[in-house]
C-alpha cells in the first residue's frame, strides 16, 4: 500500500471519526466505527492508525494546525504589531476549531490523562512553534525556548476558557486572550530590560582575575 493510499485512508477515517468523538471519544471504539463508516477493512485501519485513537488524534491536531497557517497566511499578519500577530494566530487556531468543539474538549480530556501527557505536551509545542513561525519569529537562541513556552501558556489558558465559553461571538475569550497576550508582552519587556541590565554589569571572572591581581601586588608590597 502506497503511502498516499494510506493518507487518504487517515483520511477518511478521520473525517468519519469526528462525529462519533463527541459521545465516545478519542477511543477505539471510535476508531473502529469510522472504519466502518468509511468501508475500511479493519486490518487497513490498523495499518493507518498504528497507536489507535492516539494518532488519530495527532492527524486531527495535525489537520487543525495547517488550517490555522493556511488562514494565517492569506491575512496581512507582517504588517500586525507582534502583539496582534499572536493574537491573531491563536484565534484563528480557535475558530478553525470551532466546528469540533466537542471533539476538541474530548481531546483536553484524554491529554490530561498521565499516559498520554508526552503526547499532549508535544502536539501543544508543535501547534505554538507553528503558531510562532507563521508570526515571523525565526530565532533559535534561548528566546526560541522562551517565547514558545510562554505562548504555551497563553494558548492552553485561553482554549480552556473559550471551552467553557458561553458569551455571543465568544467575545469574553477574546478579551481573555487580549490580557494574557499584554501579560507575556510587559514580561518581556521586564526580561528585556534584565538582560540589558546583566550585560552591562562587570564579567565576574574578570572581577576574579582583578581581585587576584590586587592580591598579588598587595603581597609584593609587604
Amino acid at each position: 500500500m502506497t503511502k498516499l493510499h494510506l493518507d487518504d485512508v487517515r483520511q477518511a477515517i478521520l473525517d468519519a471519526a469526528l462525529p462519533h468523538v463527541a459521545f465516545d471519544g478519542w477511543t477505539r471504539e471510535t476508531l473502529r466505527r469510522a472504519a466502518a463508516d468509511a468501508r475500511i477493512e479493519p486490518s487497513v485501519a490498523d495499518l493507518a492508525f498504528p497507536r489507535g485513537p492516539v494518532t488519530l488524534l495527532d492527524l486531527f491536531a495535525s489537520e487543525m494546525d495547517a488550517r490555522m497557517l493556511e488562514t494565517l497566511n492569506a491575512k496581512d499578519i507582517e504588517s500586525m504589531r507582534i502583539r496582534d500577530r499572536i493574537i491573531c494566530a491563536v484565534r484563528t487556531r480557535l475558530e478553525c476549531l470551532l466546528p469540533y468543539r466537542e471533539a476538541e474538549r474530548r481531546a483536553v480530556g484524554f491529554l490530561t490523562l498521565p499516559p498520554n501527557a508526552p503526547l499532549g505536551l508535544r502536539l501543544l509545542g508543535r501547534t505554538v512553534d507553528a503558531m510562532w513561525r507563521a508570526a515571523g519569529d525565526r530565532s533559535t537562541d534561548f528566546n526560541y525556548y522562551t517565547k514558545r513556552a510562554l505562548l504555551a501558556g497563553v494558548y492552553s489558558t485561553t482554549l480552556a476558557h473559550w471551552l467553557q465559553d458561553e458569551s455571543e461571538g465568544f467575545e469574553e475569550t477574546w478579551s481573555f486572550l487580549g490580557r494574557r497576550v499584554e501579560d507575556v508582552m510587559q514580561i518581556q519587556k521586564l526580561r528585556g530590560r534584565f538582560d540589558s541590565y546583566v550585560e552591562k554589569l562587570p564579567s565576574p571572572l574578570g572581577l576574579l582575575r582583578s581581585f587576584k591581581d590586587r592580591s598579588g601586588t598587595s603581597m609584593r608590597t609587604r
